[in-house]
Order: C-alpha cells, then sequence, then structure tokens
C-alpha cells in the first residue's frame, strides 16, 4: 500500500514538505470551475487502496471546502483505504455555542461535516475556548499541533533577552508555555474592548521589562488593532518598537497594512496560512504529526 500526498491549490509546499518526511508519493489534483462555478476536481494518478493524505490549509474556508468535499468524495469512489486532512489553519471554531437567539454551533456543525469523510484531520493551534479538545466535537482522530516550540526556538534564536506579552487572559497559559520554553519573562496585556476595532490595552508594571526586547504574542492576526494598539502603549512607555508575532496570518481587511504603518519593529507569523509575514515553519511539525498518525492505523 502506498501512501499519497495530494495538494489543494496554494498548499503545494506543505506537501512536499509532507511527502519528503513520510517518504510518500506526491500525485496531482486539478480544481477547476464550471461556467456556473461549479467544481470540477480530477485526481492522478491511483489511489485505489493507498492512504492519501490532502494538504489544505481552511483559511477562507468558503472558497476551499466544497474542493476539499469534492477531492475527498473523489479519492473515496476511487477505492482509497484511507484519507487524512492536513489543514494547518482549521476554520469554523469560533461559533462554539448560540450567543443570540437563532443561532447554531456552527464549529460543531463543521467537525460533523468534516468527520463524515475525513479519516483523520491534524491542524496547528486551533480556536479551542468552550470547545476544550478537538475530541469533543470530531468524530475521526484529530491532532492538535502546537506551535510553541518552533516560536521559542525562533525566540531563542533572535530575541533572547525578550519579555513576551500575550493579548489577554486567556492567552496566558500558552504564552507562559512559549516563555518557558525560550527562557524569557512574560505578562498579558489589560485589554478593554469597545467593538471589534475599538480597543484600548495596557501592559501591567511595564517598568520592570525596560531593558528587554518587547514581543507581543497572538493565536490568530485579524483586524491587528490589538497589537497596533499595544505598539503605542509600550512605544509611549519609553520601549522600543516591539516584535509582533501571530500563528495565523489572518490579516481581515486592511489589518496587514495597519501593522506596518504602527511603530514596530519587526513582523513574523508562522506559515498556517501562506503569506510574505511567514517566518517561523512548522511544517516539521505537522510532518511529526503526520507520522504519528499514520503509526496509529
Amino acid at each position: 500500500m502506498t501512501t499519497q500526498v495530494l495538494a489543494l491549490q496554494g498548499n503545494e509546499a506543505l506537501a512536499d514538505a509532507l511527502a519528503a518526511r513520510i517518504k510518500g508519493e506526491r500525485g496531482n489534483v486539478l480544481v477547476r470551475n464550471f461556467p456556473d462555478g461549479e467544481t470540477f476536481v480530477r485526481v492522478e494518478p491511483d489511489v485505489k487502496d493507498n492512504t492519501v493524505i490532502i494538504a489544505a490549509t481552511l483559511f477562507q474556508p468558503d472558497s476551499v471546502v466544497m474542493p476539499l468535499f469534492f477531492l475527498a468524495s473523489t479519492l473515496r469512489e476511487l477505492g482509497a483505504a484511507r484519507i487524512i486532512l492536513v489543514t494547518p489553519y482549521l476554520a469554523y471554531m469560533r461559533q462554539d455555542k448560540p450567543f443570540h437567539a437563532g443561532e447554531g454551533t456552527t464549529a460543531r456543525h463543521f467537525a460533523h461535516w468534516l468527520s463524515s469523510f475525513l479519516d483523520g484531520l491534524i491542524t496547528v493551534d486551533p480556536h479551542l475556548h468552550r470547545i476544550h479538545s478537538l475530541s469533543d466535537v470530531y468524530d475521526i482522530p484529530a491532532i492538535n499541533v502546537a506551535s510553541a516550540p518552533a516560536i521559542s526556538a525562533w525566540l531563542r534564536q533572535h530575541y533572547p533577552n525578550a519579555v513576551l506579552i500575550g493579548p489577554d487572559a486567556e492567552s496566558e497559559q500558552w504564552v507562559s508555555e512559549v516563555a518557558r520554553n525560550a527562557d524569557c519573562p512574560f505578562t498579558v496585556l489589560e485589554k478593554t474592548r469597545h467593538g471589534d476595532r475599538d480597543v484600548s490595552v495596557s501592559v501591567p508594571h511595564i517598568e520592570r521589562w525596560k531593558n528587554h526586547t518587547p514581543v507581543l504574542l497572538d493565536d490568530i492576526i485579524s483586524t491587528g488593532h490589538t497589537m497596533a494598539a499595544a505598539a503605542e502603549h509600550l512605544r509611549s512607555a519609553g520601549m522600543p518598537p516591539p516584535v509582533c508575532i501571530g500563528v495565523h496570518a489572518v490579516f481581515a481587511d486592511n489589518a496587514f497594512a495597519t501593522l506596518q504603518q504602527a511603530d514596530i519593529g519587526k513582523l513574523v507569523t508562522c506559515n498556517t496560512i501562506p503569506h510574505p509575514s511567514n517566518g517561523i515553519d512548522l511544517h516539521p511539525l505537522l510532518a511529526d504529526a503526520l507520522e504519528t498518525l499514520l503509526a496509529s492505523a
């Protein structure tokens, strides 16, 4: 039995890294649209009785999930024995409960749907809040890869005198792990959100960190307003321009430009979503997780 690795468009680098690690065969996928917008999928080569790995980050998910569904369904129809999705960014995790009347828990709906046509899933730091584990909503083996070791290693190499600053109290456990592995101190912002794009922040006991390089750390950079506000607060307190690190480079609307224009020293993200800011490689950690999942068969 052969293990094959396929990539949806834009995920070729991840697929190449995975195939190289597991010594798998790189296959080809043709995805295009008919004039009416329907999705066409064709797979090469033969996949019968094989394990097939699909590399597909789910950023901007509504344009990706139909090709993913038809690809996985086609693989199943062609006789693939096992289908595993490696998706560094897992969408539809935020709506983890109904917040208002008439809403549904889309995180559970999406998980149920993916579980219906996949045999396994690997992702990086999904948004787990009220849902505490992927196994709470996914009916298939699902591995959550932590970005913390790679971020810590990057900090040790580039900013050994850092002080890590997390975005809020919820981030403390994660930020403290990065700080511990990087052997540096940490704190978390005191944040007041007045709206989606209106945030005020402060750094507690900022005077303690005057001799450190401030490093703002967040799992998802979406609007960028929290980081921009924090950078302004740090600079007004006499600290140097901060380094900004994000795991998932969502950069909604003009967030990337907003942060580039802010008073920051450097902006770097992990490569869970392809973006020019990518500077921390998580492909080796994803490949480690894939080896673990394949061995569990």
